[in-house]
């Protein structure tokens, strides 16, 4: 199975400590007291539902540096550090977003992450490895793929696109919840759920449907690799960028050492083959992505 990213973990936190606290402040008991207005219920779980994707992706760079380590490069201190700015701000400008902070955390193996509330407050970061493992022009392009992700505004169109996912799971939740309430309650005014019973329910349904939504979540994040592959070969040149993704996927065989909360945000071999690996993996194989861009090189 995936390995969830933070940005899903805190979202999905956010979403059910809404649901427990407004059940406990009397907001369902008073929906079902009067009826459910089906109307103010989508209105309020699009509220609920985007305040955990919005509060996920400002919290983004903070956390993403806290769980990996990254250390921001506020003034070289080698020749490395000084070429991994000047190389990004060359990216960034061709990009036409602004310089990103700039970072690098402690993996040995060749990885790379790009995060942040918007395309012009991001955060690049890559591995040790990554500057230690690879070419120049292959650190360009592994560089160009993630400023590809923050030109493409990436972070905001996923936060979007979960927010949508949240309301829906809860409004869903909250009907099936009713319904299953009100269907226990026939001919007997003193049955149903209960509120713990409620609350016990809506929360399973959360989960469940939450599970299954990550799914189109997955979906959207397996097709905005290709659009940044696409956005680093032309940052960084087609030749270059497959090499990268080539000499990434020789490194597939070793462990994975980024932290199991930052694997939806970097680059990832992807080369699961289990149906449900597939269904919820963030990443597409790196045989498909780089057919991909032999393809769209040959035409």
């Amino acid at each position: 199975m995936m390995r969830i990213a933070l940005f899903l973990i805190t979202n999905l936190a956010v979403v059910l400590l809404a649901s427990v606290t407004l059940r406990l402040l009397g907001f369902d008991g008073y929906m079902e007291a009067n009826g459910i207005n089906y109307t103010a219920l989508l209105i309020f779980c699009f509220i609920i539902g985007m305040a955990g994707s919005v509060i996920s992706l400002f919290l983004s760079k903070r956390m993403a540096k806290s769980s990996t380590g990254t250390k921001v490069i506020e003034q070289p201190q080698n020749d490395a550090e000084r070429w991994l700015l000047d190389t990004v701000a060359e990216l960034a400008r061709d990009a036409g977003i602004k310089m990103p902070e700039v970072g690098i955390f402690p993996a040995q193996q060749s990885n790379a992450f790009a995060t942040g509330w918007n395309r012009n407050d991001a955060l690049v970061a890559v591995s040790a490895g990554l500057l230690n493992g690879m070419r120049p022009e292959e650190i360009r392009a592994v560089l160009a793929h993630e400023i590809g992700h923050v030109a493409n505004g990436d972070m905001v169109t996923l936060t979007l696109i979960q927010g949508v996912v949240n309301t829906f799971v809860m409004f869903f939740a909250r009907i099936a919840a009713h319904a299953i309430d009100a269907f226990l309650k026939r001919g007997n005014n003193n049955g149903g759920l209960g509120m713990f019973g409620y609350m016990a329910v809506v929360f399973v349904l959360e989960m469940v449907l939450g599970l299954a939504a990550s799914m189109i979540v997955a979906w959207f994040s397996r097709w905005r690799e290709y659009r940044a592959d696409a956005a680093g070969a032309s940052l960084a040149g087609s030749g270059a960028m497959i090499n990268a993704l080539a000499r990434l996927k020789q490194e597939h065989s070793l462990p994975d050492q980024m932290p199991d909360s930052m694997t939806a945000l970097a680059i990832t071999t992807g080369q699961s083959r289990k149906l449900m690996e597939k269904l919820f993996a963030s990443h597409p194989p790196l045989d498909d992505r780089i057919a991909a861009l032999k393809a769209a090189a040959d035409k």
